[in-house]
């Protein structure tokens, strides 16, 4: 089983600034073997190579999908060459208003978005015969809270896993990364949809998503 996580905001509080965001999303995208995770990876390629850096465009070579940059059209090509079966979508999404004050601090924020990302793998349906649980991690923490946030799952993943099975857990770069890039299409689509209720690209995947809610409504 193959599980990517991305998030999409920001933890900052300081509403007064423009770029604060008033959600802060972390998305899973949920494979369940080895054939679905090599088709997330064919989906991408085929999407890059053929919408994005087509011979016929002149311009720079683009190395990922990012949500933010992909338009409505290119992302309904990439879910076309989606595998049809074996992977689901799960995500929470933090309204930071209601945030306490003591999770507003540099150790609080640490502490928040591990509990975050506890909380909805808590969600996903472990098989009983999984042998390896696989966790990719878009890349943006420094060693110590790389080291922090490895062992809090270690910990709380172990009561959810059945007693053999192998936790892996890695922190990679999106651009090396396919099942990073498509989650991050997803999360930022739950994102736009509680950020801006907009919903055209939400829609498309809609139908995949086995758990999405607000913390802290």
């Amino acid at each position: 089983m193959y599980i990517y996580l991305d998030e999409s905001g920001d933890l900052g509080f300081d509403f007064s600034k423009a770029k604060t965001s008033r959600y802060f999303v972390i998305t899973l995208l949920v494979c369940c073997s080895k054939q679905v995770q090599d088709g997330f990876k064919t989906a991408v390629n085929r999407t890059l190579k053929n919408k994005l850096n087509h011979k016929k465009i002149k311009k720079c070579e683009v190395i990922e999908l990012k949500g933010s940059q992909t338009t409505l059209a290119i992302k309904q090509y990439f879910t076309r060459h989606l595998p049809l079966a074996g992977w689901n979508i799960y995500s929470v999404t933090l309204n930071k208003v209601r945030t306490q004050e003591h999770l507003r601090t540099r150790t609080g924020k640490k502490k928040l978005y591990n509990f975050l990302a506890h909380f909805i793998l808590e969600k996903v349906n472990f098989p009983k015969d999984v042998s390896v649980v696989s966790l990719i991690v878009d890349r943006c923490k420094n060693k110590e809270e790389i080291k922090d946030f490895n062992k809090y799952m270690a910990n709380q993943l172990e009561a959810l896993l059945p007693l053999d099975a192998l936790l892996r857990i890695d922190h990679l770069s999106s651009e090396e990364n396919a099942g990073l890039q498509a989650v991050d299409l997803f999360c930022w689509g739950i994102a736009r949809k509680y950020n801006l209720n907009e919903t055209d690209w939400f829609d498309c995947y809609r139908d995949k998503i086995i758990f999405d809610m607000i913390y802290l409504p």
